[in-house]
């Protein structure tokens, strides 16, 4: 709903007052982004992805070695808005939001030895020429197959449940793991895990090594695509990480998977044999495909490729 300024009946403030905002909000821009806090956090996320250990003091200090006058309070502001913080043990002084439950981690000790077992799901931040975008992925631990992933430009609940829905369509998994993130453990997230019959799993706090799977797939997108395209717009993003997923599923040989491709080992059918750029950019239009009936996909599950 818009406010008319030249309303033949109600003026502005009445509008305002019955759209429940402040009339100062009727007058208000948005300011553009800094173009010094976008290098700054490029340098700050590039660093982070070598060190997650860095807090603000140290990656202030860090940031000073490279002849850069920041101070602890801007690189702890940008690090918040980039979701970024520090692995460390840390003391008991905060506490998970109470206005929306926590559930325990599920996965100390379980062995992860098929496909659909455990799904996880993360939140990173890619840097664009101007501005960033968030990216949130679902992936099957076991196979590290990324069933699907969605950008947003802010944090919010909305785009992980997309998401999520579009991984459910391909098969549903016993356990989902997340971290304790407002996004993942709001109602509308949890709500959706619940109704399919699926068991929640959320890491400790600080503890980022209980998804590392997914931790690791966010350095190999940021090294392998992300640092090496400078993308000018979100959709430019949205094509160059399509591309880099679908590689990645069926054409990426991973070491932990005896250099099977994820897609091999989740079970879906081999691709054609066809150049690769024709490949990458057909499932690059469709990152995530269908697997077979369950029988066929045990078959597949640990062969070798063709």
């Amino acid at each position: 709903m818009r406010i008319e300024a030249d309303h033949p009946r109600l003026t502005v403030a009445r509008q305002c007052q019955l759209l429940g905002l402040a009339r100062s909000s009727r007058y208000y821009a948005p300011t553009p982004a800094d173009a010094g806090d976008e290098a700054l956090m490029r340098l700050i996320d590039k660093q982070y992805m070598e060190t997650p250990f860095y807090g603000v003091r140290r990656m202030t200090a860090s940031l000073g070695r490279q002849k850069l006058r920041v101070n602890p309070k801007r690189v702890r502001r940008l690090m918040r808005l980039m979701g970024l913080e520090a692995i460390y043990p840390k003391p008991h002084l905060s506490l998970p939001n109470q206005a929306n439950p926590t559930y325990p981690y599920l996965l100390k000790g379980v062995a992860i030895d098929h496909a659909d077992q455990v799904w996880c799901a993360d939140i990173t931040y890619v840097p664009m020429r101007r501005g960033w975008v968030y990216l949130v992925a679902v992936m099957d631990w076991f196979s590290r197959y990324v069933l699907s992933w969605e950008l947003n430009v802010t944090l919010d609940a909305g785009c992980c449940v997309e998401a999520l829905e579009r991984a459910l369509a391909l098969g549903t998994p016993a356990i989902f793991n997340t971290d304790q993130g407002g996004q993942f453990s709001s109602v509308a997230f949890t709500g959706v895990l619940q109704a399919a019959g699926i068991a929640l799993s959320m890491d400790g706090r600080g503890r980022a090594f209980d998804n590392i799977f997914i931790e690791r797939l966010w350095r190999s997108v940021k090294y392998e695509e992300v640092y090496l395209h400078d993308y000018q717009t979100p959709a430019e993003a949205r094509l160059g990480l399509g591309r880099y997923f679908a590689f990645y599923n069926h054409q990426r040989p991973h070491q932990a998977l005896d250099y099977r491709t994820p897609a091999e080992v989740y079970g879906l059918p081999p691709t054609p044999r066809r150049t690769q750029a024709g490949i990458i950019g057909s499932l690059a239009a469709a990152p995530v495909g269908l697997r077979p009936p369950p029988a066929a996909a045990n078959e597949c599950v640990g062969a070798s490729p063709p």
